[in-house]
């Protein structure tokens, strides 16, 4: 399993870090955005490693003397902030929504706690330890937004003109999406997620696929995911099919009257979807889902919420090969 090693050009100055790494959880895409002698990062990689690995990619592309000065924020998942402070001096830039619901995302030392300190042979801890126990967490911290909007917010890097639109709640509570007009081009965060079944902890899934309708309505070229490569318009559209059919298919079984744990069985064992990797995230979708449809107001428990997709993946991939651990990642210092 390895990290790339340089930056892919998208557009002009628009570079991503896409590590293309699914059937797993954090490995999440990156925009580097340099005009002149100005440069921003739109999201930061989950651990030490991966973000000096970006910096070593991303050096090239610097100016002399240039230096990440902003850094946007697509939401508050770890995946996509926990690099923040390895970019000392850099302006933050979230939703307000997105800083208000911090405080509900698992910190590293929870995570650092969930992948070494929970029971192995129990399923949540399984499931860290599988999936989450590559990241180095022990002594990270969390670097808060600096600056927040609502709505829009426009900026320039150099030349480059960047605007921001708030498109929430969706996949969590602050998401946005980031559109350069210039070069047609639209950075979504984890609103769009391929190769994999997608999760969302905020919703309703009409909220997700509201937020993909806006990103089509801007009529782009290039559309960097949040996980996976970098694509057109039309497998926006098929992701957004996807969204909406499973959409019917969990309100259908609301309205049957089947418990949330029921619908999402029937939909596993249907193969939805099958080439799709993370099967298990249909679990906590569905879960989402039926609490839109209850009207519970409350906000959700992202660990609980993992521990019913572990349970899942405990009982029926057990045995599938565990992705390669930490000292196997080609890393760039």
């Amino acid at each position: 399993m390895t990290l790339p090693q340089e930056l892919t050009r998208i557009a002009a100055g628009l570079h991503a870090w896409t590590p293309q790494i699914s059937g797993t959880w954090g490995y999440a895409n990156c925009l580097l955005v340099t005009s002149g002698t100005e440069a921003a990062l739109i999201d930061t990689p989950y651990d030490e490693p991966m973000t000096r690995a970006l910096i070593s990619a991303a050096a090239p592309l610097l100016a002399d003397g240039t230096r990440v000065r902003t850094i946007v924020n697509t939401h508050s998942n770890g995946d996509h902030t926990f690099g923040n402070r390895f970019f000392p001096g850099a302006d933050i830039i979230s939703t307000q929504s997105s800083a208000d619901h911090l405080c509900n995302e698992p910190t590293p030392k929870q995570m650092h706690h969930l992948t070494t300190e929970t029971a192995a042979d129990q399923p949540l801890g399984w499931y860290m330890r599988r999936h989450f126990g590559r990241f180095e967490y022990d002594g990270d911290e969390v670097l808060p937004p600096t600056r927040t909007f609502t709505g829009r917010h426009q900026f320039n890097v150099g030349m480059t003109e960047v605007e921001l639109i708030e498109v929430g709640p969706a996949h969590t509570a602050g998401d946005l999406i980031v559109h350069f007009p210039e070069q047609r081009t639209v950075c979504t965060g984890d609103v769009v997620f391929l190769d994999d079944h997608p999760v969302h902890w905020q919703g309703p899934l009409a909220g997700v696929s509201k937020a993909c309708e806006t990103i089509l309505s801007l009529d782009p070229e290039t559309i960097l995911p949040g996980h996976g490569p970098v694509v057109g318009p039309s497998e926006v559209r098929a992701y957004l099919d996807y969204l909406q059919e499973l959409e019917g298919r969990i309100h259908a079984g609301h309205r049957a009257g089947r418990s949330a744990e029921a619908t999402a069985a029937e939909i596993l064992s249907s193969g939805f979807h099958g080439h799709l990797g993370l099967p298990e995230r249909i679990i906590i979708l569905t879960a989402v889902e039926y609490r839109h449809l209850n009207d519970d107001p409350t906000d959700p428990d992202l660990i609980a919420l993992a521990d019913q997709a572990a349970r899942w993946a405990f009982k029926h991939n057990r045995d599938a090969p565990v992705p390669a651990p930490r000292q196997d990642t080609v890393l760039h210092p």
